[in-house]
């Protein structure tokens, strides 16, 4: 089993809910969500492997190992069903265990992802970047995928936070990521997913676009969809409508 880094709070022998982290960040990018959603829910945060402080196993992963490692921390602290709302990446492993691991998870919400993130061209691009350049110049570009310009201007220091978190990630565990991320496509599966879904769009977001989110509501049954006025990281931007609506479906 990886070990991961996690943290769990909020009221005992209440509902839990999983909140999984994007590519180059950190369990701390749900802090807008943790304490009002802990006020109501257990909430189990966690960074992926290869990020934050979780353990780096030997590359290359597989979508299945980020899906396995959610159900082996599932396990180990006793917790048979859970929310699960997961974030671009996070999002993808959401889909992997809607579709392989129906049982465990009673709602799902998919935020700022698709079911083919991006092109593996581009994913292998970013890899090549990081292997000759670390991932500062990675860095230097998040805001702008991240954000729109508005909110960059007018929330430096949130966005700097940010930005300065993924300098300290992991190489070896950001182009093992990536690799993920080039290789994963559930285009053909997602019809699979049975448990109550929604899906959170950034309207401004240039990686995940609100096409891509409907593509998963067309295909996942009874499916919602939400846009927030965002870029990708709704949850930051706009942290008080994503919040709502995850409450809301959540209730």
């Amino acid at each position: 089993m990886t070990t991961l880094h996690y943290e769990l709070a909020g009221p005992a022998g209440a509902p839990v809910v999983v909140l999984s982290n994007s590519l180059g960040t950190t369990l701390e990018m749900w802090d807008p969500q943790a304490e009002v959603l802990a006020r109501t829910f257990r909430v189990l945060r966690y960074d992926t492997r290869g990020h934050g402080r979780s353990a780096l196993p030997p590359p290359p992963y597989a979508i299945d190992d980020y899906g396995r490692d959610v159900l082996a921390l599932l396990d180990l602290l006793d917790i048979e069903r859970a929310h699960f709302v997961g974030l671009s990446m996070g999002g993808l492993t959401g889909q992997w265990l809607g579709i392989h691991a129906a049982t465990r998870i009673d709602k799902l919400v998919l935020c700022n992802t698709a079911a083919c993130i991006g092109k593996s061209e581009g994913w292998r691009e970013r890899i090549e970047l990081v292997r000759s350049r670390g991932l500062d110049e990675v860095a230097g570009g998040s805001a702008a995928r991240w954000f729109t310009q508005g909110f960059v201007a007018a929330h430096g220091s949130t966005v700097d936070a940010l930005t300065a978190r993924l300098r300290t990630l992991s190489p070896e565990g950001y182009i093992a990521g990536c690799e993920v991320l080039a290789r994963t496509d559930l285009r053909d599966e997602i019809e699979r997913i049975e448990c109550p879904t929604l899906v959170i769009a950034g309207e401004h977001d240039p990686v995940t676009t609100v096409a891509d989110a409907r593509f998963m509501v067309d295909r996942i049954r009874g499916a919602q969809l939400v846009p927030i006025d965002a870029a990708h990281l709704s949850n930051v931007e706009a942290a008080p409508a994503f919040t709502d609506a995850l409450l809301k479906f959540l209730a």
